[in-house]
């Protein structure tokens, strides 16, 4: 695959806490406003810019979008954030409770991403692809990266190890605990030769920032017609790369708000003639072909064996799927879960307290407690060219916007 340098927007040294933030999509508008609150230089400013604007503003407002490239600019213009003299390519650590990952910080080609090159393991819905499409052709920038994955290359390992051996660029600790360390690379024309033998990266999170990515180079190409210059930034989209050996996916939890009609004792019944039901003492999910259901103040533990049509197929092995086939959609009547309002989905690092609370308070009526799907699951579903179920996978610890900044010219 091909990665190049960037020349960066990046914050001054001593403004890069507070100016970085969560990314865009892990939290809504008033949670945003929350968190920028007193931090007039929060990258949330840009990314959810709807904070900035009267109350009730659609966050995919035409003013919103202006409010963003109006924010970016008095940032440059103020000097908070500022511009590389020449194209780099940066190291980026995160530490959290403990465990380390770096990636390599580059761009990437939107025809690596046509080409799939660069493969995708979900489906991405059409209004946020033009939502994100609409921020970086309004900001000119990609102001999140997308979060990358790649079989480990010992000669990557080795550049990385040995430039993260230099003073960093910023090394700082969010509120949250997580450590966030940046170095920029010397070695730029080593990482871009080694990267050659990657044959293929993996979107591990970003499907839609990709994708409007993808959409936003095309359309500037059409705009610059017979003048469109294949090495232009906008040919090109700011992505983390991580090696798959470093990354952990945590469970991606669900809720549904009802039974369907079904009393506890009614659906407890119908759930066991499909799954082996024990009663547990804990939600700990600790293999493969189980969950823990909580229903009526109670955990319990359901397993099952994988049927000869799954063995062959990798998006059918999954747990989640297996969960969707037998339980969600014949009992519970979740025909889409992309689309049926009575299920929704709860992040793995909000830990298993969080569903019995919803339970327990009567914003579900049953939730379950999922084992992570594997990297080597989500990697063999994007080989074969097939989509996960949504709200497969959770990545921890979340890259922080406004740290690098691409811009498209």
């Amino acid at each position: 695959m091909k990665i190049a340098p960037f020349p960066a927007l990046r914050p001054r040294r001593n403004l890069a806490h507070e100016i970085a933030s969560l990314p865009y999509d892990v939290m809504d508008t008033a949670e945003a406003a929350a968190m920028a609150k007193g931090l007039p230089d929060s990258f949330l400013h840009v990314v959810r810019s709807e904070i900035d604007l009267p109350p009730g503003t659609d966050p995919h407002a035409e003013a919103v979008y202006r409010q963003a490239r109006a924010t970016l600019d008095r940032m440059v213009a103020e000097g908070a954030l500022v511009r590389e003299d020449a194209a780099a390519i940066y190291l980026y650590r995160q530490i959290m409770q403990g465990r380390a990952q770096t990636a390599v910080v580059a761009c990437c080609e939107i025809d690596d991403y046509a080409n799939n090159i660069i493969l995708r393991h979900e489906k991405t819905r059409q209004d946020k692809e033009d939502d994100r499409t609409q921020h970086i052709l309004a900001t000119n920038a990609n102001t999140g990266q997308v979060f990358l994955t790649y079989r480990e290359v010992a000669a990557i390992d080795w550049l990385v190890e040995s430039e993260c051996a230099a003073e960093p660029l910023y090394d700082f600790t969010a509120v949250d605990g997580v450590q966030h360390t940046v170095w920029k690379a010397v070695r730029t024309d080593a990482f871009v030769q080694a990267f050659r033998n990657v044959p293929k990266a993996y979107i591990a999170d970003g499907h839609h920032r990709s994708a409007a990515s993808f959409r936003a180079g095309m359309a500037r190409r059409e705009a610059a017609g017979a003048g469109a210059d294949p090495d232009a930034e906008y040919n090109r989209f700011m992505a983390c790369l991580f090696p798959s050996s470093q990354l952990k996916i945590l469970p991606y939890n669900r809720c549904v708000r009802d039974l369907n009609g079904l009393s506890s004792g009614a659906f407890l019944q119908r759930v066991a003639a499909v799954f082996k039901v024990e009663d547990a003492a804990s939600s700990a999910v600790s293999q493969p072909c189980s969950c823990a259901m909580y229903l009526g103040g109670r955990w319990h533990r359901l397993s099952w064996s994988l049927p000869a049509s799954a063995q062959a197929d990798p998006v059918s092995q999954l747990d989640v799927s297996r969960l969707q086939e037998d339980l969600l959609a014949p009992i519970l009547g979740i025909g889409d879960p992309r689309t049926d309002g009575r299920i929704f989905f709860v992040g793995g690092i909000r830990g298993n307290d969080e569903l019995v609370r919803l339970v327990d308070s009567g914003q579900a009526a049953v939730a379950f407690a999922m084992f992570p799907t594997t990297l080597e699951q989500m990697m063999a579903i994007a080989d074969a060219g097939q989509t996960m179920p949504p709200k497969s996978t959770w990545f921890e610890p979340k890259l922080r916007s406004g740290l690098l900044v691409h811009t498209l010219d």
